[in-house]
């Protein structure tokens, strides 16, 4: 029989340097999928790949070998030795599978409890996964219920109400550099959610001017346009390090867009003034050893985990609520993979029932003195009546309560046995 399992690593388990090099892009994703479809120790695959986490969730017949597989796999597509990332990978089967990925697109996982993004985030991992027909059965009902349990604790607790995200807090990281925002002049690299996010914390904090810079210039400035501020092309981000004071980076590229050197070069015409860099893409798309430089300072997406906010406390409150939630989600999802695991036995139940019936009809029509439709409709209905009778209590038993399931084996072994189903 299958087993669910989930291998990956996340913001507690391994580090942002860590993190960067096993990242997927979509299309990394699809072709990974797609390649990992044709093991035959792998039968259905979903991948989360976000800036704090890589997690592989699938079915498998075969779990150590799957997990053997997966670890090859990862190293090899990634030049990375299996030893150098195996410590910081997790586990969950089954149950705690069901209960890991109910968590996390609930947000209840994440670096900032209640952060909205990550819902989007696994809808997208489902979608992929369907486009390439990666998820099957299992991990289609798995993937529904996995977002009717994020909407139900969005809905029934209070854990999204208070503002906080990964850009909430890389805006109060610049408060606690400057101490005031106002006035501030801020350079936003990328225009999507993140960056969008970001800008309206900025206004907010009555940040002076904004400036956004995109690969897709037209995508900079409907963002600018919309905040009022001023898109600028990708080239043109050195010389504008010189007049800003705020950068915050989000991009989906794969080598860092700010450069050690850049920064050097503009630093004497800025007379030194404090230029404070949050770089929140995994991979980091800024060059960490700006640090060294006099008054730079960068802080990464690890950075800000350490943000104290006012209202992490109350949002914990209420992830307590998303937990039992949780718990109930995972409840329901197992008393269905447990009867999933019976459906096969049950099948062959009432095909042999309905065979041996079907035999028995056919003897009494040729008995019978030209029997009419009806006379056969009525023995039909009888024997359906008397299969479903018959049949009733065997599978309750097998579809049965948590106590029948410790036994649901020995169940399924008399059965097969006892009607030669095997």
């Amino acid at each position: 029989m299958f087993n669910i399992l989930l291998i990956g690593l996340n913001h507690n388990s391994a580090s942002v340097e860590l993190r960067e090099k096993l990242a997927f892009s979509d299309d990394d994703v699809k072709k990974t999928l797609k390649e990992l479809a044709n093991s035959k120790d792998i039968e259905e695959l979903l991948i989360v790949s976000t800036c704090n986490r890589v997690e592989f969730l699938f079915t498998s017949k075969d779990s150590e070998k799957s997990i053997v597989t997966l670890k090859k796999y990862l190293a090899d597509k990634k030049q990375i030795p299996i030893k150098d990332f195996e410590k910081n990978l997790y586990l969950h089967t089954n149950d705690d599978a069901a209960k890991h990925i109910f968590r996390v697109a609930s947000s209840l996982d994440s670096m900032m409890i209640g952060e909205p993004q990550i819902l989007g985030q696994i809808k997208n991992a489902f979608r992929l996964a369907s486009t390439v027909k990666s998820s099957g059965a299992i991990l289609n009902r798995l993937m529904h219920r996995t977002l009717n349990t994020a909407k139900k604790i969005r809905t029934e607790t209070g854990i999204g109400d208070s503002a906080v995200s990964i850009s909430y807090a890389a805006i109060e990281l610049a408060k606690k550099i400057f101490g005031s925002l106002e006035g501030k002049k801020a350079l936003l690299v990328g225009a999507g959610e993140m960056a969008e996010l970001a800008v309206e914390h900025l206004l907010r904090n009555r940040v002076e001017d904004i400036y956004v810079a995109n690969r897709t210039f037209k995508n900079g400035v409907k963002l600018a346009k919309k905040f009022n501020g001023t898109a600028i092309k990708f080239e043109e981000i050195e010389s504008n390090l010189k007049s800003v004071d705020i950068i915050i980076s989000s991009t989906g590229s794969d080598k860092y867009v700010i450069k050690n050197k850049m920064v050097k070069n503009i630093m004497k015409e800025r007379k030194n003034r404090s230029l404070f860099f949050i770089d929140i893409a995994v991979p980091r798309d800024i060059d960490p050893t700006i640090n060294k430089i006099t008054n730079a300072y960068v802080y990464d997406i690890d950075d800000l985990n350490g943000i104290i906010d006012d209202n992490i406390e109350e949002r914990n409150k209420e992830a307590v609520k998303g937990e039992r939630i949780v718990e109930e989600s995972v409840l329901k999802f197992s008393t269905w993979v447990e009867e999933l695991k019976v459906v096969p036995t049950i099948i062959a139940l009432r095909e042999k029932m309905k065979e041996i019936a079907d035999c028995e009809i056919n003897k009494t029509y040729r008995n019978l003195n030209n029997p009419t439709d009806e006379d056969k409709e009525a023995l039909e209905r009888m024997t359906d009546s008397m299969i479903n009778k018959i049949l009733h209590h065997p599978i309750t038993l097998l579809k049965g309560n948590n106590n029948h399931i410790k036994r649901e084996a020995e169940y399924l072994n008399v059965l097969r046995n006892l009607f030669d189903l095997n």
